[in-house]
């Protein structure tokens, strides 16, 4: 537009937007275009992180600092179009953490709700609000908003596990606190297991309530569990031509998904199927589980194999062909959008 006016008539409009920034105004006419976009326009680019070439440089991270030091040892998966942002995707934190033989991250809690998706693991555990759980392959646990959480190794080898924290919708409201324990364990109150056997059993208590609030009292779904009812289904019936086999992890409380910001869920997509393109508003991260697959997202090729990571970022086409029977999981701000009511979805 500014080029149809005259010089002299863009140089009054410059000088009174000079004079107006003086006093902490802005005019919106200017603004207007990339405040209210036609659709949205991620600066987040589709990337993969193979876990062949990070693990090595994990483990070197391993050599160089203990997990006291460290207080939490993870490389951050940094999305490449908004470099040193801490961010996967938009919202969303993540990054893969290391614990070896004998060490123990220090007991802390914060505002953020966290998951981990176990990679590797023998002897490895957490504890959550005074109930310890072991961690295995493919275990996704959860961290809920200010509970109290610490994590060990009391076996031989390394654990592995990916992080997932809601920690930028939080920064964004500005309402982030943070705690440490005096003592590197929390003490353990509760016997193993007694949160799935409360809740996640298709039973629960008389008048029960979630000790963490909006989200699900349980704090360990183990993967023997979810694989073997997302594997039953998908005995059952033909793939969704966009999903594949599909279930989402619930909070048995009501129904919803576990996590008040973050949706959580996992897909078989059978060796040869190929879903249909699709979008959504929601920035997602992928691990692969078993098998293997190929992504397509927004026009860029990825493969991937077991416990190799992807970024799909909002509003960008994905589809994904299993060149081996695959099992995936997935994580994204689904949760929060939909309570904000601006979540959306579009499918081919």
């Amino acid at each position: 537009m500014d080029d149809q006016i005259s010089p002299s008539v863009a140089a009054t409009r410059q000088a009174f937007y000079s004079r107006i920034g003086t006093r902490s105004l802005a005019p919106l006419w200017e603004a207007l275009k990339g405040l209210v976009p036609r659709e949205p326009k991620s600066r987040f680019v589709p990337h993969a992180w193979k876990f062949d070439e990070v693990r090595p440089l994990l483990m070197e991270a391993g050599g160089l600092l203990t997990a006291e030091e460290a207080e939490r040892r993870v490389l951050v998966f940094e999305n490449p179009g908004q470099p040193g942002g801490s961010r996967i995707t938009a919202t969303m934190y993540s990054g893969m953490q290391l614990i070896l033989p004998g060490e123990i991250a220090a007991a802390h809690k914060h505002t953020a709700s966290a998951l981990r998706f176990v990679l590797e693991s023998k002897g490895g555990y957490t504890s959550v609000a005074g109930e310890r759980t072991s961690m295995k392959r493919g275990d996704f646990i959860i961290t809920p908003n200010d509970a109290w959480h610490d994590h060990g190794q009391e076996d031989g080898g390394p654990v592995i596990w990916i992080d997932g924290l809601d920690l930028h919708i939080v920064n964004f409201f500005e309402a982030a606190f943070s705690e440490h324990l005096n003592d590197k364990k929390q003490m353990v109150v509760k016997p193993e297991g007694d949160s799935i056997a409360r809740y996640g059993s298709n039973m629960s208590p008389f008048g029960a309530l979630s000790p963490f609030g909006a989200t699900t009292p349980i704090f360990n779904y183990p993967y023997e569990m979810s694989r073997k009812a997302l594997m039953t289904v998908a005995a059952a019936g033909a793939p969704d031509p966009h999903l594949g086999h599909a279930m989402r992890y619930t909070n048995p409380m009501d129904g919803g998904w576990p996590m008040p910001l973050i949706a959580t869920w996992l897909n078989h997509f059978p060796k040869g199927f190929e879903t249909k393109g699709m979008r959504s508003t929601d920035g997602q991260t992928w691990v692969v589980v078993e098998g293997e697959v190929v992504a397509e997202v927004d026009g860029k090729t990825f493969t991937l194999g077991e416990s190799d990571v992807l970024a799909v970022p909002s509003w960008q086409w994905r589809k994904f062909r299993a060149s081996k029977d695959a099992i995936v999981f997935a994580f994204s701000d689904r949760s929060a959008q939909e309570k904000l009511a601006i979540f959306r979805e579009e499918r081919r």
